[in-house]
Protein backbone atom coordinates (compact mmCIF):
# COMPACT_ATOMS: atom_id res chain seq x y z
CA UNK A 1 0.00 0.00 0.00
CA UNK A 2 1.71 3.29 -1.07
CA UNK A 3 1.40 6.47 1.13
CA UNK A 4 -1.42 8.14 -1.08
CA UNK A 5 -3.66 4.87 -0.15
CA UNK A 6 -3.04 5.50 3.47
CA UNK A 7 -3.72 8.57 3.41
CA UNK A 8 -7.18 8.01 1.76
CA UNK A 9 -7.89 5.13 4.31
CA UNK A 10 -6.82 7.57 7.16
CA UNK A 11 -9.50 9.69 6.22
CA UNK A 12 -12.37 7.25 5.74
CA UNK A 13 -11.38 5.79 9.68
CA UNK A 14 -11.84 9.67 10.70
CA UNK A 15 -15.38 10.38 9.59
CA UNK A 16 -16.54 7.09 10.53
CA UNK A 17 -18.03 8.48 13.97
CA UNK A 18 -21.40 10.15 14.57
CA UNK A 19 -22.43 9.32 11.07
CA UNK A 20 -26.04 8.24 9.97
CA UNK A 21 -27.04 7.68 6.05
CA UNK A 22 -30.07 8.17 5.32
CA UNK A 23 -32.86 6.40 3.98
CA UNK A 24 -32.62 3.72 1.83
CA UNK A 25 -29.25 4.25 1.23
CA UNK A 26 -26.33 1.32 0.82
CA UNK A 27 -23.72 0.74 2.46
CA UNK A 28 -22.48 -1.88 0.48
CA UNK A 29 -18.65 -0.97 -1.30
CA UNK A 30 -19.75 -2.76 -4.12
CA UNK A 31 -22.50 0.73 -4.55
CA UNK A 32 -20.15 2.82 -3.72
CA UNK A 33 -17.73 1.95 -5.95
CA UNK A 34 -20.23 2.69 -8.79
CA UNK A 35 -21.30 5.70 -7.18
CA UNK A 36 -17.15 6.77 -7.51
CA UNK A 37 -16.70 5.84 -10.95
CA UNK A 38 -19.73 7.90 -11.89
CA UNK A 39 -17.89 10.97 -10.20
CA UNK A 40 -14.95 10.42 -12.48
CA UNK A 41 -17.39 9.65 -15.31
CA UNK A 42 -19.15 12.86 -14.88
CA UNK A 43 -16.04 15.03 -13.85
CA UNK A 44 -14.58 13.81 -17.29
CA UNK A 45 -17.56 14.57 -19.59
CA UNK A 46 -18.64 18.02 -17.88
CA UNK A 47 -15.78 19.69 -16.67
CA UNK A 48 -14.98 22.93 -18.38
CA UNK A 49 -11.54 21.93 -19.41
CA UNK A 50 -10.61 18.33 -19.79
CA UNK A 51 -7.28 19.09 -20.31
CA UNK A 52 -7.07 20.30 -16.31
CA UNK A 53 -7.69 16.76 -15.79
CA UNK A 54 -4.73 15.28 -17.64
CA UNK A 55 -2.13 15.86 -14.90
CA UNK A 56 -1.23 13.57 -12.30
CA UNK A 57 -2.37 15.10 -9.43
CA UNK A 58 -5.90 14.55 -10.90
CA UNK A 59 -5.94 11.40 -11.57
CA UNK A 60 -4.84 10.63 -8.54
CA UNK A 61 -7.60 12.11 -6.78
CA UNK A 62 -9.57 9.78 -9.20
CA UNK A 63 -7.44 6.55 -7.70
CA UNK A 64 -8.93 7.65 -3.98
CA UNK A 65 -11.92 7.84 -4.84
CA UNK A 66 -11.68 4.29 -5.30
CA UNK A 67 -9.97 3.36 -2.69
CA UNK A 68 -12.20 4.83 -0.46
CA UNK A 69 -15.11 3.47 -2.33
CA UNK A 70 -13.84 0.12 -1.03
CA UNK A 71 -12.96 1.21 2.52
CA UNK A 72 -15.98 3.59 3.70
CA UNK A 73 -18.54 1.72 5.67
CA UNK A 74 -21.00 4.03 4.93
CA UNK A 75 -22.69 6.40 2.04
CA UNK A 76 -22.16 8.99 4.55
CA UNK A 77 -18.27 8.51 5.31
CA UNK A 78 -17.40 8.34 1.80
CA UNK A 79 -19.22 11.33 0.79
CA UNK A 80 -17.17 13.19 3.81
CA UNK A 81 -14.06 11.86 3.02
CA UNK A 82 -14.73 12.41 -0.80
CA UNK A 83 -14.97 16.16 0.05
CA UNK A 84 -12.07 16.07 2.76
CA UNK A 85 -10.09 14.88 -0.38
CA UNK A 86 -10.96 17.75 -2.73
CA UNK A 87 -10.25 20.46 -0.22
CA UNK A 88 -6.79 19.87 -1.30
CA UNK A 89 -7.99 19.30 -4.95
CA UNK A 90 -6.54 21.19 -8.20
CA UNK A 91 -9.23 23.45 -8.55
CA UNK A 92 -12.11 24.53 -6.49
CA UNK A 93 -15.98 23.84 -6.99
CA UNK A 94 -16.30 19.90 -6.76
CA UNK A 95 -18.41 18.49 -3.94
CA UNK A 96 -20.31 15.41 -3.32
CA UNK A 97 -23.85 16.81 -1.64
CA UNK A 98 -26.95 14.64 -0.23
CA UNK A 99 -29.69 14.99 -2.46
CA UNK A 100 -33.54 14.01 -1.87
CA UNK A 101 -34.61 15.85 -5.28
CA UNK A 102 -33.09 15.21 -8.83
CA UNK A 103 -30.70 17.84 -9.62
CA UNK A 104 -33.21 19.29 -12.30
CA UNK A 105 -36.27 19.70 -9.84
CA UNK A 106 -33.27 21.54 -7.43
CA UNK A 107 -32.75 24.32 -9.88
CA UNK A 108 -36.12 23.95 -11.08
CA UNK A 109 -36.72 26.25 -7.92
CA UNK A 110 -33.35 27.56 -7.21
CA UNK A 111 -34.16 30.87 -8.73
CA UNK A 112 -36.82 31.45 -5.74
CA UNK A 113 -35.01 29.56 -2.83
CA UNK A 114 -34.41 31.70 -0.02
CA UNK A 115 -30.86 32.95 1.14
CA UNK A 116 -32.32 32.87 5.32
CA UNK A 117 -33.28 35.49 7.74
CA UNK A 118 -29.81 36.21 8.26
CA UNK A 119 -28.24 36.75 5.20
CA UNK A 120 -28.42 40.24 5.10
CA UNK A 121 -27.97 42.62 8.28
CA UNK A 122 -27.37 46.77 8.55
CA UNK A 123 -25.77 48.03 11.65
CA UNK A 124 -25.14 51.62 12.25
CA UNK A 125 -21.88 52.74 14.05
CA UNK A 126 -20.64 56.13 14.53
CA UNK A 127 -20.59 57.29 11.13
CA UNK A 128 -20.76 54.24 9.42
CA UNK A 129 -23.24 51.77 8.15
CA UNK A 130 -22.54 48.07 8.24
CA UNK A 131 -23.60 46.13 5.44
CA UNK A 132 -22.69 42.56 6.34
CA UNK A 133 -23.99 39.77 3.80
CA UNK A 134 -23.43 36.58 4.40
CA UNK A 135 -24.14 35.10 0.78
CA UNK A 136 -25.16 35.83 -2.49
CA UNK A 137 -28.00 33.67 -3.03
CA UNK A 138 -31.73 34.20 -2.50
CA UNK A 139 -34.52 36.36 -3.83
CA UNK A 140 -34.66 37.28 -0.12
CA UNK A 141 -30.95 38.66 -0.44
CA UNK A 142 -31.44 40.58 -3.37
CA UNK A 143 -34.46 42.54 -1.29
CA UNK A 144 -32.94 42.93 1.62
CA UNK A 145 -30.08 44.66 0.05
CA UNK A 146 -32.20 46.81 -2.18
CA UNK A 147 -34.48 47.97 1.43
CA UNK A 148 -30.58 47.91 3.05
CA UNK A 149 -29.73 50.78 0.43
CA UNK A 150 -32.71 52.63 0.91
CA UNK A 151 -31.93 53.42 4.43
CA UNK A 152 -28.39 53.87 3.50
CA UNK A 153 -29.41 56.98 1.37
CA UNK A 154 -32.24 58.23 3.61
CA UNK A 155 -29.09 58.03 6.62
CA UNK A 156 -26.41 59.37 4.28
CA UNK A 157 -24.22 57.84 6.84
CA UNK A 158 -20.18 58.78 6.28
CA UNK A 159 -18.99 55.68 5.08
CA UNK A 160 -20.25 52.00 3.74
CA UNK A 161 -18.48 48.93 5.19
CA UNK A 162 -19.50 45.96 3.12
CA UNK A 163 -18.79 43.14 5.68
CA UNK A 164 -18.19 39.65 3.15
CA UNK A 165 -16.15 37.76 5.93
CA UNK A 166 -18.44 35.27 6.21
CA UNK A 167 -19.88 35.32 2.45
CA UNK A 168 -19.82 31.17 0.94
CA UNK A 169 -20.52 32.90 -2.32
CA UNK A 170 -23.83 31.87 -4.23
CA UNK A 171 -25.26 33.40 -7.28
CA UNK A 172 -26.64 37.33 -8.09
CA UNK A 173 -27.03 39.33 -4.78
CA UNK A 174 -23.40 40.78 -6.58
CA UNK A 175 -25.81 42.57 -8.68
CA UNK A 176 -27.31 44.96 -5.90
CA UNK A 177 -24.73 44.96 -3.91
CA UNK A 178 -22.30 46.20 -6.52
CA UNK A 179 -25.07 48.27 -8.71
CA UNK A 180 -25.70 50.67 -6.11
CA UNK A 181 -22.37 52.24 -6.04
CA UNK A 182 -21.54 52.98 -9.54
CA UNK A 183 -22.55 55.34 -12.09
CA UNK A 184 -21.60 53.57 -15.15
CA UNK A 185 -22.63 50.38 -16.71
CA UNK A 186 -19.49 47.65 -15.62
CA UNK A 187 -18.11 44.61 -16.91
CA UNK A 188 -17.16 42.73 -14.00
CA UNK A 189 -15.78 39.81 -15.93
CA UNK A 190 -16.09 36.65 -18.24
CA UNK A 191 -16.99 33.39 -17.76
CA UNK A 192 -15.15 30.60 -20.00
CA UNK A 193 -17.45 27.46 -20.76
CA UNK A 194 -16.12 23.93 -22.82
CA UNK A 195 -17.27 25.82 -25.66
CA UNK A 196 -14.16 28.00 -25.69
CA UNK A 197 -11.29 25.16 -24.71
CA UNK A 198 -13.58 22.86 -27.61
CA UNK A 199 -11.73 25.46 -30.03
CA UNK A 200 -8.98 27.36 -27.82
CA UNK A 201 -6.36 25.76 -26.14
CA UNK A 202 -5.46 28.49 -24.37
CA UNK A 203 -7.43 30.54 -21.61
CA UNK A 204 -8.97 33.90 -22.86
CA UNK A 205 -7.57 37.10 -22.66
CA UNK A 206 -8.27 40.82 -22.43
CA UNK A 207 -8.47 40.89 -26.46
CA UNK A 208 -11.13 38.09 -26.59
CA UNK A 209 -13.06 39.70 -23.20
CA UNK A 210 -15.06 42.24 -25.72
CA UNK A 211 -16.54 39.36 -27.79
CA UNK A 212 -18.35 37.57 -24.26
CA UNK A 213 -22.17 37.64 -24.66
CA UNK A 214 -23.21 40.01 -22.10
CA UNK A 215 -25.36 38.56 -19.65
CA UNK A 216 -27.63 40.73 -17.17
CA UNK A 217 -30.83 39.46 -14.63
CA UNK A 218 -30.92 37.34 -11.37
CA UNK A 219 -31.93 33.66 -13.10
CA UNK A 220 -28.97 30.90 -12.59
CA UNK A 221 -30.94 28.88 -14.72
CA UNK A 222 -30.97 31.09 -17.46
CA UNK A 223 -27.61 32.29 -16.92
CA UNK A 224 -26.27 28.75 -16.96
CA UNK A 225 -28.49 27.72 -20.19
CA UNK A 226 -26.84 31.02 -21.71
CA UNK A 227 -23.27 30.58 -20.40
CA UNK A 228 -22.85 26.94 -21.66
CA UNK A 229 -23.99 27.72 -24.95
CA UNK A 230 -21.39 30.14 -25.42
CA UNK A 231 -18.37 30.13 -25.62
CA UNK A 232 -17.97 33.57 -23.45
CA UNK A 233 -20.30 34.69 -21.28
CA UNK A 234 -20.11 38.73 -19.70
CA UNK A 235 -20.80 39.55 -16.32
CA UNK A 236 -22.57 43.09 -16.78
CA UNK A 237 -23.53 45.46 -13.93
CA UNK A 238 -25.84 48.29 -14.53
CA UNK A 239 -26.13 51.42 -11.78
CA UNK A 240 -29.11 51.31 -9.73
CA UNK A 241 -30.93 53.68 -7.93
CA UNK A 242 -30.52 54.92 -5.10
CA UNK A 243 -27.05 56.00 -5.70
CA UNK A 244 -24.60 55.90 -2.76
CA UNK A 245 -21.54 58.19 -3.51
CA UNK A 246 -19.25 58.03 -0.68
CA UNK A 247 -16.36 56.17 0.83
CA UNK A 248 -16.78 51.92 0.60
CA UNK A 249 -14.79 49.34 2.81
CA UNK A 250 -15.18 45.63 1.79
CA UNK A 251 -14.18 43.36 4.80
CA UNK A 252 -12.76 39.81 2.97
CA UNK A 253 -10.97 36.61 5.26
CA UNK A 254 -10.26 33.34 3.98
CA UNK A 255 -14.04 32.27 4.28
CA UNK A 256 -15.14 35.20 1.46
CA UNK A 257 -15.81 32.40 -1.65
CA UNK A 258 -16.73 32.44 -5.02
CA UNK A 259 -19.19 35.12 -5.76
CA UNK A 260 -18.08 37.03 -3.00
CA UNK A 261 -14.31 37.13 -4.22
CA UNK A 262 -16.15 38.34 -7.86
CA UNK A 263 -17.91 41.75 -5.89
CA UNK A 264 -14.51 42.58 -3.38
CA UNK A 265 -12.60 42.24 -7.13
CA UNK A 266 -14.62 44.67 -9.20
CA UNK A 267 -15.22 46.94 -6.21
CA UNK A 268 -11.28 47.11 -5.63
CA UNK A 269 -10.62 47.87 -9.34
CA UNK A 270 -12.91 50.35 -10.18
CA UNK A 271 -11.70 52.18 -7.29
CA UNK A 272 -15.16 52.43 -5.88
CA UNK A 273 -13.72 50.37 -2.80
CA UNK A 274 -11.17 49.88 -0.64
CA UNK A 275 -10.66 46.35 0.62
CA UNK A 276 -9.44 45.61 4.25
CA UNK A 277 -8.45 41.95 5.69
CA UNK A 278 -7.31 38.93 4.37
CA UNK A 279 -6.68 37.53 1.26
CA UNK A 280 -9.73 35.62 -0.50
CA UNK A 281 -8.95 31.63 -1.17
CA UNK A 282 -9.66 32.28 -4.85
CA UNK A 283 -12.05 29.97 -5.09
CA UNK A 284 -13.93 31.68 -8.41
CA UNK A 285 -15.49 28.99 -11.48
CA UNK A 286 -18.97 28.23 -11.90
CA UNK A 287 -20.81 24.33 -11.22
CA UNK A 288 -23.28 22.70 -11.79
CA UNK A 289 -25.27 20.06 -10.19
CA UNK A 290 -25.51 16.60 -11.65
CA UNK A 291 -27.32 13.34 -10.37
CA UNK A 292 -25.00 10.74 -8.91
CA UNK A 293 -26.26 7.24 -8.02
CA UNK A 294 -26.58 6.65 -4.46
CA UNK A 295 -28.79 9.91 -3.12
CA UNK A 296 -25.85 12.24 -4.62
CA UNK A 297 -25.44 15.28 -6.56
CA UNK A 298 -22.37 16.21 -7.52
CA UNK A 299 -20.65 19.79 -8.09
CA UNK A 300 -18.68 19.91 -11.21
CA UNK A 301 -16.90 22.85 -12.56
CA UNK A 302 -18.10 24.00 -15.76
CA UNK A 303 -16.52 27.53 -16.42
CA UNK A 304 -14.00 29.31 -15.08
CA UNK A 305 -14.16 33.24 -14.48
CA UNK A 306 -11.52 35.87 -15.45
CA UNK A 307 -12.08 39.50 -14.37
CA UNK A 308 -11.66 42.06 -16.69
CA UNK A 309 -8.92 44.03 -14.48
CA UNK A 310 -7.03 41.09 -13.23
CA UNK A 311 -7.56 37.99 -14.83
CA UNK A 312 -7.94 34.70 -13.22
CA UNK A 313 -8.99 35.09 -9.90
CA UNK A 314 -9.19 31.07 -9.44
CA UNK A 315 -6.13 29.83 -7.35
CA UNK A 316 -5.11 33.53 -7.06
CA UNK A 317 -7.95 35.30 -4.86
CA UNK A 318 -8.27 38.86 -4.19
CA UNK A 319 -5.19 40.60 -2.45
CA UNK A 320 -6.60 43.50 0.39
CA UNK A 321 -5.10 47.26 -0.16
CA UNK A 322 -5.22 46.75 3.90
CA UNK A 323 -4.16 43.60 5.04
CA UNK A 324 -4.89 42.59 8.73
CA UNK A 325 -6.11 39.74 10.51
CA UNK A 326 -9.71 39.09 9.43
CA UNK A 327 -11.08 39.47 13.27
CA UNK A 328 -9.57 42.85 13.48
CA UNK A 329 -10.79 44.34 9.72
CA UNK A 330 -14.22 45.89 11.32
CA UNK A 331 -12.17 48.22 13.50
CA UNK A 332 -9.82 49.09 11.24
CA UNK A 333 -12.46 50.24 8.57
CA UNK A 334 -14.34 52.05 11.30
CA UNK A 335 -10.98 53.71 12.18
CA UNK A 336 -9.54 57.08 11.58
CA UNK A 337 -8.57 58.35 8.20
CA UNK A 338 -4.59 57.82 8.78
CA UNK A 339 -5.29 53.68 10.37
CA UNK A 340 -7.38 52.89 7.10
CA UNK A 341 -5.83 54.31 4.45
CA UNK A 342 -1.99 53.76 5.94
Amino acid sequence: MNFRSRVVLTVAAAVIGGMCAYAGATNAAADLRVVAESINATLRANHYRPALLQDDRYRQLESDALVLAATAPSDEAFRTGFNALWKQGPFSHVALLRADESADERYARMDTAPGGENAVSLDWQGDAAVLTVTTMSGTDTIEAIELAYDKIAARKPARLIIDLRRNGGGAFAVVPLVGHLIAQPLDAGVFASAAWYRDHDAPPGPRDFPSATPWRGYSLRAFQAQMLAQPLTGYRIDPMQPHYPGPVYVLTSARSVSAAEIAADVLKATGRATVVGERTPGAVLSSKRFDIPGGFHLLVPVADYFSIANGRIEGVGVAPDIAVDADHALDVALGPVSARDR
